[in-house]
């Protein structure tokens, strides 16, 4: 039941950090390589690529008390909706045409009090996405799909 899913998921938005504290820049696509998305300043390693949740986005304004937040504030480089990311930890997901493997949750940075505001990084917490490291390199692109890599194909009819 783990390795199953109800749909594949979308990516929503994709973001390149080109320095450490600088604005990030919101992208249609990009180019995973080895050690991460090419233009972005990731470590590489384990830690190459950020995800989050866009379902989680909402979760953090409400404890905020605000309507929205903007995901560039969050500094995640890629955004998906209809997966769980805690449920692929430690699987490997194929995410447009890259494969990377969920290596863990990522927890918030004191800079959330700062573009956030105040109670920013325990709003943050359990809700900041997770790291993963690169399998196969590959493009992806906004709308693209996100998916288990050895996830069981849904019975006939459900799609």
């Amino acid at each position: 039941m783990m390795a199953r899913h109800a749909r594949p998921g979308r990516i929503e938005a994709i973001f390149l950090r080109p320095a450490r504290r600088e604005d990030v820049q919101a992208v249609d696509h990009a180019d995973i390589a080895a050690n991460g998305l090419v233009g972005d300043h990731a470590p590489g390693g384990k830690r190459a690529v950020t995800l989050i949740q866009a379902e989680h986005l909402a979760v953090v304004a409400a404890l905020l008390g605000k309507a929205s937040v903007d995901p560039g504030l969050l500094r995640r480089n890629i955004v998906v909706s209809g997966v769980n990311l805690l449920a692929v930890r430690k699987h490997e997901i194929d995410i447009g045409a890259a494969r990377l493997l969920i290596a863990g949750p990522w927890p918030p940075c004191s800079r959330m009090e700062e573009v956030l505001g105040y109670g920013g990084y325990s709003a943050m917490r359990g809700h900041g996405g997770v790291y993963a490291e690169v399998i196969d390199p590959g493009r992806i692109a906004v709308g693209g799909s996100v998916a288990r890599a050895d996830a069981a194909e849904p019975p006939a009819g459900i799609f």
